[in-house]
């Protein structure tokens, strides 16, 4: 089946026909802008993606950031569909804007071009209960579906799949994913399964991020909010005013090393508080695993950025992780340092053909009528806190 996948991102669209069959990109293109521009943006260059497509597109393929408490796997998009998305986007309003305007896009272009929705939650369903839970009052979490959902997940698939095929599946049992773009969270996978992950309740937990805080001291939010800060400012600025922009002024990691190098020492600071940041998440995801045999770096900064991984790389020694300087230097698909413990790769983000799979699926599951569901959840842990699934109440 070929299949459109549109990848909304917050600060970029991504488009590629993918071969879903053959598990090939035959046409991509991408458009970027800075992080929280203007609405508007996302619908405009799906457009011309659509008209580029030709017609040769079969189906069209979302990713989608939040699937909330019910949306645990792909699902085939409706007015229902779309509407329990939408209910969504107060967590994730960075994203989900842009994948409804993708959706509805896509559905005025070509109405009868049936849609799937792929989620970023998905695959980390299997968090630990222990990862999944906050330590808030029960009632609260019961009432409001709060806990930990985690995001990139459909990357983080992917890179896991490409550990395996590059290492073998005996020498990634213990991988911890960085996912460093945009938007930046570190994973814990244990023998194919998530078990741990950075982000939480919302895509703002975990490192620092261009424009996001990242995690922060809910004192201080309280402080924020008794000063005078109103809960819409207080939420502008914590997804498009802070990270590296609101430390720095400049959101872009490559744009902030540039700047560090020319002597800006708020660039410097910038880049100094995202390296300790990603270097003490992997640390801290080693606890959840009892240690790591692969680490690796993925999407915009985590493949290009070479001197981001060395600074992270650096802060893991401790950790047994070591790496090449050559092969760092020229974006080597292995870049660990010879007999050094641990194993470090650089795979290219392929959020695309996981969701071309999951799409070409699900709509194959729905013309045999049946349900589909995602390998990887097949055995998904019981045990969540009581109430976690309940639908959010508005």
């Amino acid at each position: 089946m070929r299949v459109l996948v549109v990848n909304a991102g917050s600060s970029s669209l991504k488009h590629a026909l993918v071969d879903s069959e053959q598990e090939t990109i035959l046409r991509r293109g991408e458009e970027r802008w800075e992080p929280g521009a203007s609405p508007g943006l996302h619908a405009q260059a799906l457009h011309a993606a659509l008209a580029d497509a030709g017609g040769d597109a079969e189906a069209v393929g979302h990713r989608v950031v939040h699937g909330g408490p019910r949306l645990s796997n792909p699902v085939l998009l409706d007015d229902t569909t779309r509407g329990a998305i939408a209910v969504l986007s107060p967590l994730a309003p960075l994203h989900t804007r842009a994948a409804l305007e993708g959706i509805d896009a896509a559905a005025a272009a070509w109405p009868g071009l049936p849609q799937v929705a792929c989620f970023d939650t998905t695959f980390h369903r299997t968090l630990a209960p222990e990862a999944l839970a906050y330590a808030l009052p029960r009632e609260w979490c019961e009432r409001l579906g709060l806990r930990r959902y985690g995001f990139h997940g459909l990357n983080v698939r992917w890179c896991h799949e490409q550990a395996q095929r590059i290492l073998g599946a005996d020498l990634c049992r213990r991988l911890v994913v960085c996912h460093l773009g945009s938007g930046c969270s570190v994973s814990a996978v244990l023998d194919g399964r998530s078990v741990d992950t950075t982000m939480g309740f919302t895509p703002l937990d975990g490192v620092p991020m261009a424009t996001r805080s990242g995690s922060l001291d809910p004192g201080l939010l309280l402080r924020l909010l008794s000063s005078g800060i109103e809960l819409d400012e207080l939420a502008d600025a914590l997804n498009h005013r802070s990270g590296l922009l609101g430390i720095a002024g400049i959101a872009g990691v490559r744009e902030v090393i540039v700047a560090a190098a020319e002597g800006n020492e708020r660039a410097q600071l910038a880049f100094d508080v995202l390296v300790r940041g990603v270097s003490g998440a992997v640390a801290a995801m080693t606890t959840s695993m009892r240690g790591l045999d692969a680490l690796v770096f993925s999407a915009g900064a985590g493949e290009h950025c070479a001197q981001l991984r060395a600074e992270v790389c650096e802060r893991l020694g401790q950790l047994g992780v070591a790496i090449d300087s050559s092969r760092n230097g020229r974006h080597a698909e292995q870049i660990a340092a010879v007999g050094a413990a641990v194993a470090v790769l650089i795979v290219p983000a392929g959020e695309e053909i996981v969701i071309a799979r999951d799409t070409a699926g699900i709509l194959g599951a729905a013309a045999r009528g049946r349900p589909h569901r995602v390998s990887a959840l097949a055995d998904d842990r019981a045990g969540h806190a009581k109430g976690l699934d309940r639908p959010q109440r508005r």
